[in-house]
């Protein structure tokens, strides 16, 4: 019986442990090795420990944490076997996930005190930021809420038009502008739309660049400002979208990002093609933002929300 209770559905939780299964068979054949011949818990398999969580790209920091915690726990027991340490690492894990992460939810809701809920999507271009603004379209619109997505992001006609394609598959209004036009525009538009037509949620997609940070601050600043003409307290979530598959660069991505606007939420996506899934665990720690969404397939049912106990329990499977 799994040490987590089982929320998510079956088929969810599958997608799950199958989208993480690269992370896990990587990861635990590494700690396999360290611990060959070895009883119990000692500096050398700590070190060997620390590197692999490191190369897991937990992240340096958040690595030290862990095998602080391990260290005290072997100081105070005096004697830790190796075959214990996988429940000791799961127990530390999911204790720094808690950290930050409520964990409880399973389904794709709102507050119901925010109507419209206005979410802006901010991240660099090729993470699945697009993607995701899609998919999590479609969830909340099988959820039965009224869904208007604004294309922001106008340094690109690319980006427009994606946007667009991912409109028409969910059967949503999109509202939009000519390529380079002030995405600001864009989203004063979007929000004001948005409240005419009743809707539920309103997902603004901005521009995916790193240029400048004090321009990235700018611009995201001012987006924010002419929503507030609209709705006093837009935006009500700043979802950063990362993606997993680039380690210790989703890092720097979440360090420009946090720097240049608050951003209150994560979505790390492609987690299903890498071996870099601990990136969830050392980013939640390191930024102390919540994970709210994660990507572990193609499929438009393959963005997961984010549950804490279900992430351990399919990394520990």
């Amino acid at each position: 019986m799994s040490f987590f209770k089982k929320i998510f559905s079956s088929e969810k939780k599958e997608t799950l442990d199958k989208g993480l299964e690269k992370t896990k068979t990587s990861f635990f054949g590494k700690l396999n090795k360290a611990v060959a011949g070895k009883s119990k818990v000692d500096d050398d398999v700590l070190d060997n420990l620390e590197e692999i969580l490191v190369s897991s790209d937990v992240g340096v920091n958040t690595t030290l944490k862990v095998i602080d915690r391990i260290e005290a726990r072997v100081s105070k027991d005096k004697y830790l076997g190796t075959s214990e340490l996988n429940q000791i690492l799961r127990e530390e894990i999911a204790g720094l996930l808690s950290e930050t992460n409520s964990g409880e939810d399973t389904d794709f809701v709102i507050p119901k005190d925010k109507k419209p809920y206005v979410l802006m999507v901010v991240g660099v271009n090729g993470v699945g930021k697009t993607t995701t603004i899609g998919k999590l379209a479609y969830q909340f619109k099988k959820q039965g809420l009224n869904v208007v997505l604004g294309a922001a992001d106008t340094f690109r006609a690319a980006a427009i038009e994606q946007l667009q394609v991912w409109a028409d598959r969910v059967e949503v209004p999109m509202i939009r502008q000519n390529m380079g036009s002030d995405p600001a525009s864009v989203a004063f538009d979007s929000v004001k739309a948005g409240v005419e037509q009743n809707a539920d949620v309103i997902i603004i997609d901005t521009a995916g660049r790193l240029h400048n940070k004090v321009n990235l601050m700018n611009e995201l600043s001012k987006v924010k400002r002419v929503m507030q003409k609209v709705i006093t307290d837009a935006p009500h979530d700043v979802l950063l979208v990362l993606d997993g598959s680039t380690g210790q660069n989703a890092f720097e991505q979440a360090k420009q990002f946090t720097a240049a606007t608050e951003v209150t939420s994560l979505a790390v996506t492609k987690l299903d093609g890498t071996a870099k899934g601990g990136v969830v665990i050392g980013i939640s720690d390191q930024f102390k933002i919540p994970v709210k969404y994660i990507g572990v397939g193609e499929g438009i049912e393959d963005l997961q929300v984010f549950n804490k106990h279900e992430f351990v329990d399919s990394f520990f499977k």
